[in-house]
C-alpha cells in the first residue's frame, strides 16, 4: 500500500497545506489503491478517475495561487450511491435505477465540491439502504477488509469498507436505523449519525424520510468532525432541515472529560449481545472512569419496543417513497408492456429485489384502511415514548454508552433468517426513532474482528459527542490498527 493511503484526512490536510504533497498525488494514490484492492473488497459501484483528477488539479491550482481553501480541500472522499451526483450514475444499489444519471446535485455533494473535497466514486449499499450487510445490493455483496468471507455491515457497507481498506480516508453514508454506525463497528472505523435535520437530505434517494440522515465515516473522530463541518447546515431545499447554527464540531476535541456524566442503559446489554462485545464495552466504560467521567447505570424502558415499531414506520415510509419508481419517467422500464398497470407491476417486479418488495408490502399493509390505527399510529405513539425515555436520561447524563452492534461481522450468507438479520440493528434503531446524534468508535477485537462502542447525546450536541469520543480514542490504540488487506 502507498504511505499516502494510510494518512488520516487531517494528516492529508496538513501535508497539503504545507505543500509536502499535492491533491493530485493524494487522488492518484487513492485511485491506485482502489484498483489494487477493490476487486477483493468490492466497495465501489462506480469509480470516477477523470472527474476526480480534474477536481484535484483545480484544488492544486487554487492552492498555488494563494486562494483561501477549506481544511479538507484536496482530500479524497467516497459517497454512498444514494446521493444524487450530476453526470455520475446513481443507483441506490437497485437495478431499477441501474442506469440513472441525475440531472441535479444532492446538497451534500454540492457542499463537498465547494469545500474542495475530491469525490473518487460511489460506494455499494443494500438496495435503497434496506439491510444490514450489503447482501441486499442489486449488484454485488461488498466484503469486510478484516475478513473477506464476512460482511462489512450495511446499509453503508461500501462506504465503511472503502475507509477500512484504505481506499479513501473519509466517506459519506446514510443512517436510517444504524446504517452508518453498524458498518463502522463491523469494519473498525468511526461512523457518525448527526441529529435529524442537521444535514440536508435534498438529493438523498429516500428510504424512510423521518429517519434518514447523512453522516461522515472515517478512520478517526477528528476526520468525521471535519467532514461534518463541510456538510452540515440549513438548506431551504429540504423542509426537514433545521435552522440551527453550525459550529466547528472539532473545536471540543482535546478538552478534558473529567466530570462528564455518562449513563449506561441496562437494556442494551441483553438478548443478542455477545460476551466478547459486552466485555469490550465494559472495558471502555472503565477507561472513561479512569479519564474522570462519572458513570452510572440507567434505564430506557421502552427500548424493547423500538425494533417492532421501527419495522412498521420505516416500511410504511418506504412504501410511500418508492411508489415513484413506476417505469414511466426514469429508471428501469420493462420491455413487456401490457397497459399502464401492467407496465408498473412488471417494472417493479423486475427492478426491485426481495428485501425491498417485502418492506413495500409490509408498509402498504400497515397503512391500509382498517390497519392504520392498529399498526402505524400505534408505532408512532411508541416512538414518542422512546424519545421521552431519552429526554429523561439526558436530564441526568451528558452522554449514553452502549454497544454499537450486538456482535462482530458475520459470514456472508450466514444470516438467512430475515428476523435474525434485523436484530443486527437492535442497538442503533432507537437513536433514529428519537432523531438523536450518535457515533460509533472502535473499542476492541474478538477473534481478529472489530468491536464498536456507541456514544449517544442530546439533539445538536455533536461537539460534546465528538469530544467524548475523541478522549477515548486518544487514550486507546484500537483505531490505529489496519485491516490485514494487501
Amino acid at each position: 500500500m502507498s504511505d499516502l493511503t494510510t494518512l488520516t484526512a487531517l494528516e492529508c490536510s496538513r501535508k497539503l497545506v504545507s505543500k509536502e504533497i499535492s491533491s493530485r498525488e493524494l487522488t492518484e494514490a487513492a485511485l491506485n489503491r482502489i484498483e489494487a484492492v477493490d476487486g477483493k473488497v468490492r466497495a465501489f459501484l462506480t469509480v470516477t478517475p477523470e472527474r476526480a483528477l480534474a477536481a484535484a488539479d483545480r484544488v492544486d491550482a487554487k492552492r498555488a495561487s494563494g486562494e483561501p481553501l477549506s481544511p479538507l480541500a484536496g482530500v479524497p472522499i467516497a459517497l454512498k450511491d444514494n446521493m444524487c451526483t450530476p453526470g455520475v450514475r446513481t443507483t441506490a444499489g437497485s437495478k431499477i435505477l441501474g442506469n440513472f444519471v441525475p440531472p441535479y446535485s444532492a446538497t451534500v455533494v454540492s457542499k463537498l465540491e465547494q469545500a474542495g473535497l475530491i469525490i473518487v466514486g460511489k460506494t455499494n449499499l443494500d438496495e435503497f439502504a434496506m439491510g444490514s450487510s450489503t447482501e441486499n445490493s442489486g449488484f454485488h455483496t461488498s466484503r469486510n477488509p478484516w475478513d473477506l468471507d464476512r460482511v462489512p455491515g450495511g446499509s453503508s457497507g461500501g462506504s465503511a469498507a472503502a475507509v477500512a481498506a484504505l481506499e479513501v480516508p473519509v466517506s459519506l453514508g446514510s443512517d436510517t436505523g444504524g446504517s452508518i454506525r453498524q458498518p463502522a463497528s463491523l469494519c473498525g472505523i468511526v461512523g457518525m449519525k448527526p441529529t435529524y435535520g442537521r444535514v440536508s437530505r435534498y438529493g438523498l434517494i429516500a428510504y424512510a424520510s423521518s429517519l434518514d440522515q447523512i453522516g461522515p465515516m472515517g478512520r478517526t473522530v477528528l476526520d468525521c468532525a471535519l467532514t461534518l463541518n463541510a456538510i452540515a447546515g440549513h438548506d431551504t431545499m429540504d423542509s426537514t432541515s433545521t435552522e440551527v447554527a453550525t459550529e466547528d464540531f472539532s473545536a471540543g476535541c482535546g478538552k478534558s472529560i473529567a466530570g462528564l456524566r455518562i449513563g449506561v442503559p441496562k437494556e442494551y446489554f441483553g438478548q443478542g449481545v455477545t460476551p466478547d462485545v459486552a466485555a469490550a464495552v465494559q472495558a471502555a466504560i472503565a477507561k472513561y472512569t479512569e479519564l474522570g467521567a462519572i458513570v452510572e447505570e440507567c434505564s430506557l424502558p421502552n427500548t424493547e419496543y423500538a425494533l417492532a415499531s421501527y419495522y412498521i414506520i420505516a416500511p410504511a415510509e418506504c412504501s410511500s417513497n418508492l411508489a415513484r419508481f413506476d417505469g414511466v419517467k426514469y429508471g428501469h422500464r420493462t420491455n413487456e408492456l401490457a397497459g399502464h398497470i401492467g407496465l408498473t407491476e412488471k417494472t417493479r417486479d423486475e427492478g426491485f429485489g426481495a428485501e425491498v418488495k417485502q418492506r413495500i408490502m409490509i408498509g402498504t399493509y400497515a397503512l391500509s384502511a382498517g390497519y392504520y390505527d392498529a399498526y402505524y399510529k400505534r408505532a408512532q405513539q411508541v416512538r414518542t415514548l422512546i424519545r421521552r425515555d431519552f429526554d429523561t436520561a439526558f436530564e441526568r447524563f451528558d452522554v449514553l454508552i452502549t454497544p454499537t452492534s450486538p456482535g462482530t461481522a458475520f459470514k456472508i450468507g450466514e444470516k438467512a433468517d430475515p428476523l435474525e438479520m434485523k436484530l443486527a440493528d437492535v442497538c442503533t434503531i432507537p437513536i433514529n426513532m428519537a432523531g438523536l446524534p450518535a457515533i460509533s468508535i472502535p473499542c476492541g477485537f474478538a477473534e481478529g474482528l472489530p468491536i464498536g462502542l456507541q456514544l449517544i447525546t442530546r439533539p445538536y450536541a455533536e461537539t460534546k459527542l465528538f469530544n467524548a469520543a475523541h478522549a477515548y480514542e486518544q487514550a486507546t490504540q484500537w483505531g490505529q490498527k489496519f485491516a490485514p488487506l494487501t
